[in-house]
């Protein structure tokens, strides 16, 4: 009897080891995963730290808003969420910032820093640069008039960068539809959220070099439309590549559904825009959204709520970078 009593007790001890040890297992797995208040004991600060500074710098430049959250995708589509993007080239380094979707392109690494350099001031050490580019991007959409989101964080900087991952990874602006979908469906977002991300061209401005190829060569483009940018975007290639247009002819400092009003009179002004309203399988959601801006609204915010879950660097891996130019 006291042998059954001795075994009953060891299986009691077994099962409870083996539950605390699966208890451990989940809380490591789930302490590695992103949340919405991952900071909240660590650093509350950090949200209106960064706010104010998008504040500032929007108010400074309208256009600064559209190129944070560009930055976000460009970092994004890269090796996931890591702030790869950021880092500088140096003599033995090198990074994305020349790849050719990002050469002259993308913008507001300065803004970036000025975020990290406020943050750093409320709470050093803490706040990753990736966190800090996923929370401004937020932030930017909401100070244009865009909708607002909880923004999962807990994100670590990346120590690498991926020079040939920029050039193969992001979507160029002379993507047929198929193209985009593919390039979409590699980083794990449905067709849907292409089209609902790309909704953040109703903000900011592209280059002549761009769309140039669109607005002389396409068919599927307004007429009218296409002369009135052929003016600020001579046809031979070299000839004023830098010069800007609006991305959304209307309001391009406006987050609203306007973008996809203007796909429907075939003013995209990129190929790969008009290509999402163009007789293809997209076309229903692009018509859902200029019907309803709340749609829109609600399959944006699940959209970059998806494309900042791609593969972020947690727990012990990467680091927190002191400056978000170079690894420490």
């Amino acid at each position: 009897m006291a042998m059954a009593t001795t075994d009953r007790a060891s299986s009691s001890s077994a099962a409870a080891l083996l539950l605390l040890l699966l208890a451990l297992a989940v809380a490591g797995t789930s302490s590695a995963q992103l949340s919405t208040g991952f900071y909240s004991y660590s650093c509350p600060g950090v949200y209106g730290a960064v706010k104010s500074v998008m504040k500032s710098a929007i108010a400074n430049e309208k256009r600064m808003g559209a190129s944070i959250v560009r930055l976000f995708f460009h970092d994004c589509f890269v090796q996931g969420c890591d702030a790869s993007l950021l880092l500088d080239d140096t003599a033995t380094f090198q990074g994305e910032k020349m790849a050719t979707p990002n050469n002259g392109s993308v913008r507001g690494f300065e803004v970036i820093d000025a975020v990290k350099s406020a943050v750093e001031k409320v709470c050093p050490g803490v706040v990753s640069c990736a966190d800090i580019l996923a929370i401004a991007a937020r932030d930017s959409v909401v100070i244009l008039g865009g909708p607002s989101w909880d923004v999962k964080v807990g994100r670590r900087d990346s120590t690498t960068a991926s020079f040939s991952g920029a050039n193969n990874n992001i979507p160029p602006p002379t993507s047929g539809l198929a193209n985009l979908t593919s390039l979409f469906a590699a980083q794990g977002l449905s067709q849907k959220d292409m089209v609902a991300l790309s909704g953040a061209h109703t903000i900011g401005q592209a280059r002549c070099t761009n769309f140039r190829a669109h607005i002389y060569n396409d068919t599927d483009i307004n007429s009218a439309f296409a002369k009135t940018r052929q003016s600020g975007c001579p046809s031979t290639s070299g000839a004023g590549d830098n010069n800007l247009a609006p991305l959304d002819l209307q309001t391009p400092t406006v987050f609203e559904n306007n973008y996809y009003k203007n796909l429907l009179s075939k003013k995209g002004l990129l190929h790969s825009d008009q290509e999402l309203f163009n007789g293809g399988a997209t076309d229903t959601l692009v018509q859902s959204y200029v019907g309803s801006q709340s749609t829109f609204f609600t399959d944006f915010v699940t959209g970059m709520i998806k494309m900042g879950d791609i593969t972020p660097l947690t727990g012990s891996n990467g680091q927190i970078r002191k400056n978000c130019r170079r690894v420490n």
